[in-house]
């Protein structure tokens, strides 16, 4: 593997002890840091009204990303679609794409939480109409030059200029978050770039149908990322290492929950609680730069994926922390892998 085969997810969830404004110039730094590395996409969550979501205006986050770094690719993993009207979003994808000379993913999504879609006057049993309705008329505008015109259910307008030129054509690259073989076969036939979060045989599933879809519909093209997502920590030792991912985790956990918990519900996809619990789900694991080596080889193999997607930023670490445990990774694990191929 080699660097551009390894990506990182932030949720961009906030860390509780110490000021906003230093939080943000403390995760531009872990940015700056990524780039030096030479990964190849650093990929943003967006959410609302919650501790999970320090960027729940990715595209103004994202801004700050393209003046801090020279190489990195970025992009939300996802825009929530439905609570976006589509032209504006297409007018932000443009200046992003523009000011990055060409760095921009994107990815679109309904949105992970009911809560957050309603809170936004969009109902849940409304949001997949909508979000159907805005893809396709995100898919036809980023790709279209003069003016613009559409019909439809929720949007419609007739003879709109589109002043902004597109840098990559015939738009960025894009991305989708994959939980079902149905999902990643769909998204395959969209040529779309995919990321799970799930277990390796359950991503198995994912790829084996994303796959095929992909040789039926795409007449040859060359295969796509097919991401899977861990949380990763990095130590000098392994008693290092779960130190700091004990402790960190179950922060990241409490955002995770925090809405849900107001609600009175749960997440539809719930994680563990405490550490040692999701990395016996094998999706995390903190220890030295040769046994998350070996972990790393191993969980492509068996998962299908062909790309990697790191957190490794979450809770309550420090900068330091984080700062250590990318430069091992880069310095140490990376060296490690690359006589796998994946």
């Amino acid at each position: 593997m080699r660097p551009s085969d390894i990506g990182v997810f932030d949720h961009v969830d906030r860390r509780p002890d110490i000021s906003l404004q230093q939080y943000y110039e403390d995760r531009m730094a872990a940015v700056e840091a990524f780039d030096v590395a030479g990964f190849h996409s650093y990929h943003v969550a967006e959410h609302h009204a919650t501790p999970l979501g320090m960027a729940p205006s990715p595209s103004v986050y994202l801004a700050a990303v393209a003046q801090r770094t020279k190489r990195l690719r970025f992009g939300p993993l996802v825009y929530q679609l439905p609570i976006y009207h589509p032209l504006r979003l297409i007018e932000e994808i443009r200046m992003l794409d523009q000011m990055s000379g060409g760095r921009l993913d994107i990815g679109f999504g309904r949105g992970a939480s009911p809560i957050e879609l309603e809170i936004f006057g969009m109902p849940a049993e409304k949001s997949f109409a909508v979000y159907e309705e805005s893809l396709n008329l995100m898919m036809q505008g980023l790709q279209c030059d003069g003016s613009f015109s559409f019909r439809g259910e929720f949007h419609s307008f007739e003879d709109v200029p589109i002043a902004l030129e597109a840098f990559q054509k015939p738009h960025p690259p894009i991305w989708y978050g994959m939980h079902a073989p149905e999902s990643a076969a769909r998204a395959a036939r969209r040529g779309l770039n995919v990321v799970s979060l799930d277990d390796a045989p359950m991503t198995h599933d994912m790829t084996v149908a994303f796959r095929e879809a992909w040789a039926e519909s795409q007449g040859g093209a060359p295969e796509p990322k097919i991401g899977i997502g861990r949380f990763i920590v990095v130590g000098e030792t392994e008693e290092d290492a779960l130190r700091i991912a004990r402790r960190a985790y179950p922060v990241w956990h409490d955002s995770f929950n925090y809405l849900f918990h107001r609600h009175g519900s749960v997440p539809r996809h719930q994680r563990p609680r405490e550490w040692d619990g999701i990395v016996a789900e094998k999706r995390a694991l903190a220890s030295t730069p040769e046994k998350i080596a070996a972990w790393v080889a191993e969980d492509m193999e068996r998962s299908g994926a062909n790309y990697l997607v790191g957190q490794f930023v979450f809770g309550d670490m420090t900068l330091e922390e984080a700062l250590r445990s990318i430069r091992l990774f880069s310095d140490e694990v990376l060296p490690a892998l690359g006589a796998v191929t994946v």
